[in-house]
C-alpha cells in the first residue's frame, strides 16, 4: 500500500542558507547586545531624564540596525547578513569614539552638537522673548561616566566587543 505525501512547498534543489546544525548562539548575543544598549540609552533617556546629544541619538541607529540585522538572520541564517552585524557595530563604536574625543576636547564637535535647530518653531515665539525654547544638549559635557568613562566611550567599548562577536560568527564554519 502506498501513501501519498505532500509537496513541498520549496523546491529540494533551493540551497539552505543556513545547515540545522549551524549554531545561532553568537548571532543571538550580537543582536542582544544591540538591543540591551538601547535599552539602556533608552533608559538613561525616559527614566533617568538624561537628554541625548545629536551624536548620541547617532550611535543608536547603528545599534537599531545591528538587531533589526540579527533578527532577519536568525530567521532566515543568510550568513552574509554577519558581516553586516559587524559593520553596524563597528560604525557606532566609530561614531562613539569620535564623541569621546568631542567630549574629552581632542577635536571639535558638529554643527549640531552646539546649537540648536529652530524647526518647528513658530516666527512669533523666535520673537517672544518669554517663549520657552530648550537649549540644545551639548556633545562637549559628559553627563554621566562610570569609572572616568562616558556612556560614549562604553558604547565604544561595548560596541566593538560586539563587533568581534558578529565577525567570530561569520567566520566560524557551518
Amino acid at each position: 500500500m502506498t501513501q501519498n505525501r505532500p509537496t513541498p512547498i520549496l523546491p529540494q534543489a533551493l540551497p539552505q542558507a543556513l545547515p540545522p546544525t549551524m549554531p545561532r548562539t553568537l548571532p543571538s548575543i550580537a543582536t542582544l547586545g544591540s538591543a540591551a544598549v538601547l535599552a539602556g540609552a533608552f533608559a538613561f533617556q525616559y527614566i533617568g531624564g538624561m537628554a541625548p546629544c545629536a551624536l548620541c541619538l547617532w550611535q543608536r541607529w547603528p545599534h537599531a540596525a545591528a538587531v533589526a540585522i540579527g533578527l532577519v538572520f536568525l530567521a532566515t541564517g543568510w550568513r552574509g547578513l554577519l558581516w553586516f552585524g559587524a559593520l553596524a557595530a563597528l560604525a557606532t563604536a566609530g561614531i562613539g569614539a569620535f564623541h569621546v574625543g568631542v567630549e574629552q576636547g581632542w577635536w571639535e564637535g558638529l554643527a549640531t552638537c552646539t546649537a540648536g535647530s529652530i524647526s518647528g518653531i513658530g516666527v512669533a515665539d523666535l520673537l517672544n522673548p518669554a517663549a520657552d525654547v530648550a537649549a540644545p544638549v551639548r556633545c562637549d559635557e559628559i553627563p554621566w561616566s562610570l569609572f572616568g568613562i562616558s556612556m560614549a566611550g562604553w558604547n565604544s567599548i561595548v560596541s566593538l566587543g560586539l563587533a568581534a562577536v558578529w565577525t567570530k560568527a561569520a567566520l566560524r564554519r557551518a
